[in-house]
């Protein structure tokens, strides 16, 4: 019988796996995850905050792998692949054979170079099992110092305030969010964070991050230190690519795929956070997206390509972040932008549309409480997959519907 290995038991991988059966295939699925858990969901680890890590948010109940015939292996790592004989060898050395192979290995999080490896007091944020570490460290009295301004970061500051936690928020660059996000924005959750008591520095390196007397203490390069109960590490993530480079794939910031996420090597392919793609929409460019919501759409595409549907990635890139009572959402890539138009929304919520030198909206990047910016965001969304040239006024004047520019 024909048989799909999947590598990788997150969302895209566990998505790939239920998107083969509701695709009609009646071979064998044999699902790998690394961690003891059964697939869970990443994004409620910072955005839903830790205190509500105690029980994961599984994708799918265990009977659903039995009743849709997934084979689920738990609690092994995939140590070898040889595309030549298609097979993978586990960590308790059984051996997969497979017809095609998906590998959805996602992304690890960043060490800070010289912190000392599994401290209870540095952490990073990754799995359930650091979830429920920060968790007990966010209660009041306590002093978290999160090294690192992105979103994971800041989603995590406004946690701990919530739950009364001291915050410190280092960061290296001039500002927080660099990678992605407007200054405008960026300045206005550094305003709500510093106004919710959390103390932000940033343009400011660490010269070491150790663990003395049962504290974490980060030493800057102008002399202090910062003592904390707990430091998370949150300065980016790494693809997982060991298994895919030794066994001789092209990587290329991830595993290298095409447009139908096929690798380098006969009838595998990868998706989500561990491989790079090219976006036609943006010329070819060759992008990695670290966001639940592109797991999910690979996952489901991945599978189709694996049937040989040959269905090119065209999904727009869209990101959000919620913090206090604030959601910021992101469609498209504004790198390369050349102008931007700003449109208010009311109640302190605004969009700003990202526009290229020849006119062509490429990003919209939107920031108000609860879900303020939703649906313009979604309806700029579909104006970026229309390869759209709207008016600049237009998309400036609170007045005008957006629906009414995607209808022109």
């Amino acid at each position: 019988m024909v048989h799909f290995v999947i590598l990788g038991a997150g969302e895209c991988g566990a998505r790939a796996a239920f998107a083969l059966r509701e695709k009609g295939f009646a071979g064998e699925i044999t699902l790998v995850g690394a961690e003891p858990l059964p697939p869970y969901e990443r994004p409620p680890l910072s955005k839903a905050g830790p205190a509500d890590a105690s029980d994961p948010k599984f994708i799918a109940a265990a009977e659903k792998y039995i009743e849709n015939g997934i084979r689920l292996l738990t609690g092994f790592e995939a140590r070898d692949l040889d595309t030549a004989s298609r097979t993978v060898t586990l960590s308790d050395g059984n051996v997969l054979s497979y017809d095609k192979l998906l590998l959805a290995t996602g992304a690890a999080a960043r060490s800070f170079p010289g912190a000392q490896e599994g401290s209870r007091h540095i952490r990073s944020l990754r799995t359930h099992h650091d979830a429920a570490a920060l968790r007990d460290a966010m209660k009041p009295g306590r002093h978290i110092a999160i090294i690192g301004g992105g979103f994971i970061g800041l989603e995590l500051a406004a946690t701990a305030r919530l739950l009364g936690a001291e915050v410190t928020v280092i960061e290296g660059l001039e500002r927080v969010l660099k990678r992605g996000v407007p200054e405008e924005i960026a300045h206005l959750l550094t305003e709500r964070h510093r106004a919710e008591g959390v103390v932000i520095r940033c343009g400011v390196s660490i010269e070491a991050l150790t663990e003395e007397n049962g504290k974490a203490l980060i030493r800057l390069s102008t002399g202090e230190a910062i003592e904390a109960d707990l430091v998370l590490v949150g300065i980016g993530a790494r693809p997982n690519v060991a298994i895919a480079e030794r066994a001789g794939l092209t990587i290329d910031n991830g595993i290298a795929v095409d447009t139908y996420l096929q690798t380098s090597a006969p009838d595998v392919f990868a998706a989500g956070d561990c491989c790079s793609f090219p976006l036609s929409i943006y010329g070819g460019r060759r992008v990695r997206l670290e966001s639940w919501r592109n797991a999910q759409e690979q996952g489901t595409l991945a599978a189709a390509n694996m049937l040989g549907l040959n269905e090119a990635v065209s999904a727009v890139p869209w990101f959000w972040s919620d913090q206090y009572d604030m959601t910021l959402q992101i469609s498209g890539l504004a790198e390369g932008a050349a102008t931007h138009q700003r449109r208010e929304l009311g109640a302190g919520a605004f969009i700003l549309f990202h526009l290229d030198a020849g006119g062509r909206l490429i990003a919209a990047s939107g920031i108000g409480p609860g879900n303020a910016v939703a649906r313009d965001i979604r309806l700029a969304e579909m104006l970026i997959a229309a390869r759209a040239h709207p008016n600049p006024a237009a998309l400036a004047a609170s007045d005008i519907k957006l629906k009414s520019l995607l209808a022109a």
